[in-house]
């Protein structure tokens, strides 16, 4: 895993972690409370939403991919002047 995912794993650690403590304070629930409320019967975490639907984006899901350098392959308008 490259040094760029993982700061976007601890990133996405950290808002989830003061969401958590947010609704800890806004609603005055203890992590039981959290828990009966975010995890299935599975087990499973739900995503944190808010009361209209949205839901807090994954910084996990992004895909980090590494930047080639093309030099002078980049079309442009000045290198169609030169070869003609």
């Amino acid at each position: 895993m490259p040094w760029q995912k993982t700061r976007f794993a601890v990133l996405q650690k950290f808002v989830w972690k003061r969401m958590i403590v947010m609704l800890q304070i806004r609603h005055r629930w203890h992590w039981t409370d959290i828990r009966r409320r975010y995890i299935t019967r599975t087990g499973r975490w739900l995503p944190i939403t808010a009361a209209n639907g949205t839901v807090l984006f994954d910084l996990n899901s992004v895909t980090v991919g590494r930047y080639r350098w093309r030099g002078n392959k980049i079309p442009n308008r000045w290198t169609a002047l030169q070869s003609a």
